[in-house]
Order: structure tokens, then sequence, then C-alpha cells
């Protein structure tokens, strides 16, 4: 292998390793959370899933939304998908909020509403990823429909609550 084609392998892994690191900083926020006791306590719908769940589907979840960016970011970089990846960080940013608010304000009617900008920071990223790779965009896909799902429990423990 040359040492051009050497370099832009190097640059493409290197890139995906930023976007999985940025992407999994989201879950950090948890760290700073309790989340014990006072979500123990509250009333939830029958459908809640067990806590064990929401680990594993949040590291897939992210990893795909890392590889969707990426493969953004390799269509010409932040130069040329300012808008999309921007889209992307913004969405990113609701992400990792929403944990301090239902968790560590323990207020669900504030997480609510936050979810809700989330949605649509999330459907306005899927659609100009999928504008610019469709592979990105049913990547996004998965983490709508679960933000979705999300919201709908978030809304019922609010009510129930």
């Amino acid at each position: 292998m040359n040492k051009r084609a050497n370099n832009t392998v190097i640059r493409k892994v290197a890139g995906l390793a930023g976007w999985l690191g940025l992407t999994f900083c989201a879950a950090v926020t948890g760290v700073f959370v309790q989340t014990g006791g006072w979500y123990a306590e509250l009333a939830k719908p029958a459908w809640n899933p067990p806590g064990w769940l929401f680990g594993p589907v949040w590291t897939v979840l992210y990893a795909m939304m890392a590889v969707a960016a990426w493969l953004i970011w390799l269509r010409g970089g932040w130069k040329m998908q300012r808008r999309a990846l921007g889209l992307y960080l913004v969405q990113w940013a609701l992400n990792a909020l929403w944990t301090p608010i239902f968790f560590g304000m323990q207020r669900p009617g504030l997480a609510f509403a936050e979810i809700i900008l989330l949605l649509v920071a999330i459907c306005a990223t899927l659609v100009s990823f999928w504008r610019i790779s469709r592979v990105a965009g049913v990547l996004l896909l998965p983490y709508t429909l679960w933000t979705s799902f999300a919201a709908v429990l978030n809304f019922a423990i609010w009510q129930m609550n």
C-alpha cells in the first residue's frame, strides 16, 4: 500500500474513532446522576422495559449513530457537510441533556418537553443524512423509533406521577 492510501485509511479509521468517542460521550451524563431510589419508586406503565435492557439498546444505538455521522463526514468533512453534522451535534447535545433533567433534576415533565425537542432534532438530522447517504439515514431509524418510544414512556411516567 502506498503512503497516500495508507494516510487515507488512517484518516478514515481515526474519523470513525472520533465519531464513536464523541457519540458515546452522551452516555457519560448518566454517570453523574443517581438513578436509584427515586426512579424505582415511580409508578410506571406495565409496558415499561426492564432496566437491564437500556444499556445494550443504547450501546447499539450510539454505535449506529456514530457510524451514520462518520458516513456523512466521509462525504466532504465539515467543510461540505456543516449543516448535516451541525444538526447531528444539536441532537447529540439534546440526547445528553435528557438524563440529567429526568433523573438528576427528577423532572419528568421538563424531560418530556426536552425529548420532544430531541425528536424534532433527530428527525431533522435523519432527513439531512438521508439526502446525503441513504445508509446513514437508515442507521438513524432505530434511534428515532427508540426515542419516540422513550418519549411516550416519559409522558406516561410523568402523567402517572
